[in-house]
């Protein structure tokens, strides 16, 4: 039996499918997931799991170099943005419009995990990224500018 935290085959078949680039989303449970290809749905029941418990799981087993949300998140739900912007101290959480947001994000994510969140602005795209010291740990290498502070 597999050893990792996350038990849902889908969701582990999303993370090791994610390329370098390739948008994963966490959503509360009113988002309109656009695609059932993109649909992961681990939604229970209202606030179970949350946006908190997802993030917590997805993010022990996935290495990103962006988040993204609605910037409105900053203004009108303050709790999860601090939740959001501790978790993901790696990098600084970047801030679109809510319109925005929804016209582009759906588009672009590979996958879209849906939380039983009933959690206003509770929208979140982590762009993957590769893991860095595994990639350039090779004698004769030179780390790149962009990778230094990584590898």
């Amino acid at each position: 039996m597999k050893l990792g935290r996350i038990l849902n085959k889908k969701l582990n078949t999303a993370i090791a499918g994610m390329g370098h680039g390739d948008v994963l989303m966490i959503c509360d449970a009113g988002f309109p997931i656009p695609t059932d290809e993109q649909r992961i749905d681990l939604a229970l029941e209202k606030d179970c799991p949350t946006i908190e418990q997802l993030m917590d799981l997805i993010l022990s087993d996935f290495c990103y170099e962006r988040v993204i949300v609605a910037s409105e998140m900053k203004d009108y739900n303050r709790p999860l943005y601090d939740f959001v912007e501790r978790t993901c101290a790696r990098c600084p959480v970047e801030g679109v419009p809510y319109a925005q947001f929804m016209a582009e994000m759906p588009k672009k994510a590979k996958y879209i995990v849906r939380s039983g969140a009933f959690n206003p602005y509770g929208n979140i795209a982590f762009v993957s990224a590769i893991d860095a010291p595994r990639w350039w740990n090779k004698e004769g290498l030179v780390v790149p500018d962009v990778y230094k502070g990584r590898a």
